[in-house]
């Protein structure tokens, strides 16, 4: 079991929310960020124990500062942050919508991990969510392939200049999590079962999936510069 502290931005949902839940299982004090106080406040109760929740806009650096200020030293970062826009096909796609969804992930990923870092103990960890897009090269995907890609090209460069602090990220697949409600319950539905068919292990993931991989880097003390890729084998279906 572990005593140390993990700070999870964007822990009120989908796979920041699992992770908080598996790392609070192993004895981790959890802290859970997310801009909706009331969605945070219900996933706090939900998780029970020792959590605190601190509502923030990861989008906010001014504000993700003074969070961190507040927090004060901890172990472990985890940005679970995620953005909608950016999807469309290459010939079409608003170049709006890319800077938006840069805007919703890359650039809080980044400010978030800057401001943590003076308050992160050094032989803690931070670890990036990005998404299997950056690298599946799947048509239609161009602006979601540079977001994530982005991210996760900041992982090598921060593992070697911030050492000792591990630095690493997961790649999910597609996973079911809040991030799909755009689409009706049907067409999700779908849109999973023909992913599914495409996926060697026959299924789509779940956040509890990705939590455990979070968790694995976090506790590896060996693990760092790396972006483990958890999704179900989809990028193999080309």
């Amino acid at each position: 079991m572990s005593s140390q502290h993990a700070v999870i931005m964007g822990g009120s949902s989908g796979i920041g929310l699992a992770t908080a839940r598996e790392l609070a299982d192993h004895g981790y004090q959890i802290t859970i960020t997310g801009r909706d106080a009331k969605r945070l406040e219900a996933a706090r109760t939900a998780l029970g124990g020792a959590v605190s929740a601190v509502p923030v806009d990861a989008a906010d650096a001014d504000a993700v500062r003074h969070v961190f200020g507040s927090i004060g030293t901890f172990d472990h970062l985890v940005l679970a942050l995620s953005g909608s826009k950016g999807g469309g096909a290459f010939a079409e796609v608003a170049l709006s919508d890319v800077q938006q969804g840069f805007a919703a992930k890359f650039f809080p990923h980044f400010a978030c991990a800057q401001a943590a870092t003076p308050f992160l103990l050094k032989d803690g960890s931070i670890t990036f969510v990005s998404a299997v897009s950056a690298r599946a090269a799947v048509p239609g995907t161009a602006g979601l392939a540079a977001i994530n890609a982005a991210v996760e090209a900041l992982v090598p460069t921060l593992a070697a200049e911030l050492r000792p602090l591990r630095v690493n990220a997961v790649s999910p697949g597609v996973v079911d999590t809040p991030w799909w409600d755009f689409l009706a319950d049907e067409q999700k539905a779908a849109v999973f079962a023909d992913f599914a068919a495409k996926t060697p292990v026959g299924r789509v993931g779940r956040p509890e999936d990705i939590a455990q991989a979070i968790g694995f880097l976090i506790g590896n003390g060996f693990m760092t510069g790396h972006t483990l890729v958890i999704d179900g084998g989809l990028r193999l279906a080309a």
